[in-house]
């Protein structure tokens, strides 16, 4: 496996697997549907994906041993809005995408969201019917179901996951880091509780998955669950801030339009058994972060613009 094919280049774990992967030593290729990504060290191209009909001859034309398909309408507000452009972009798109890399024995790694589950139990596994709250959620189902339909033998992965972004606004850690930094309060949900993996952890957990020749569905998480509010803690304690500019709430009183699940633990039994070693739990992710913050990582990505 020497060449992967990323979609989703310029989103936030887009573009840190294809740093990840590039620095491994793999050839990189991206597609992004912008041209944020202008001066990545790998091959960027510009593809919109809502063109399905030309998906199958730009697959071809790049000949990836693996392709990982991160695109996504990834908004929860923004699929609530445009339920068409979900339901193309994260319902159908998988399933054509993998139907090329099946047709092209190219190995596949789908990421899909631990959002479909609703949330009322936790602990899920691969084994629980999904029960999705949500446009996001409903559309990223339909597209497990596209790629399971198109390639069974694909990887189809749950994920959740932070890091830094091109924009600095991407994900929760940056949230956090942005507003703390300053100075200035911000609010952390102590109802939602979630497993999520620094991107470094998750892009080395997909790349040993793929090189092992799994198939199928995955929860590719931390081993570890905390709320949303102790998540905001733990990161203010690992850099220095002031815990108490963080206050708890609940997600109900947050004005949110679209209903979120409120336990999106899931179990990851299955993917430890698999590759035969423990997940990373919250402490060493958090940590992988802040290394990679001293280390200049957010400065990298942004570079990439």
């Amino acid at each position: 496996m020497t060449r992967i094919l990323i979609t989703g280049a310029s989103g936030l774990l887009g573009i840190n697997l294809a740093l990840q992967a590039q620095a491994e030593g793999y050839e990189v290729v991206g597609w992004a549907n912008d041209s944020f990504v202008q001066h990545a060290p790998f091959t960027i191209h510009q593809v919109n994906l809502l063109e399905m009909d030309k998906i199958a001859s730009r697959v071809v034309a790049v000949n990836p041993d693996l392709v990982i398909h991160c695109a996504a309408l990834a908004s929860l507000e923004g699929s609530e809005a445009d339920p068409d452009l979900a339901s193309m972009l994260n319902g159908e798109v998988p399933g054509v995408i993998a139907h090329v890399a099946q047709q092209n024995d190219i190995k596949m790694i789908h990421i899909s969201t631990d959002a479909v589950f609703d949330g009322i139990k936790g602990g899920y596994t691969e084994e629980d019917p999904p029960s999705p709250l949500n446009q996001y959620a409903q559309t990223k189902l339909a597209g497990e179901y596209a790629v399971q339909k198109a390639y069974p033998q694909a990887i189809v992965a749950r994920v959740n996951f932070y890091g830094w972004s091109l924009s600095g606004k991407r994900s929760l850690a940056e949230f956090f880091y942005t507003n703390l930094s300053a100075s200035s309060p911000v609010n952390g949900f102590s109802d939602v509780f979630f497993c999520p993996l620094f991107t470094e952890q998750l892009g080395a957990t997909l790349f040993e998955m793929a090189q092992s020749g799994l198939k199928g569905l995955y929860h590719v998480l931390s081993s570890e669950s905390l709320s949303k509010y102790e998540f905001g803690i733990r990161l203010a304690q690992l850099f220095g801030f002031d815990c108490e500019l963080i206050s708890p709430i609940s997600i109900k009183d947050a004005g949110l339009k679209a209903v979120r699940s409120p336990n999106m633990t899931l179990s990851v039994a299955k993917i430890e058994h698999d590759l035969g070693h423990a997940m990373p739990g919250q402490d060493e992710c958090l940590e992988s972060l802040y290394q990679s913050f001293n280390a200049g990582m957010p400065g990298k990505i942004q570079a990439c613009r």
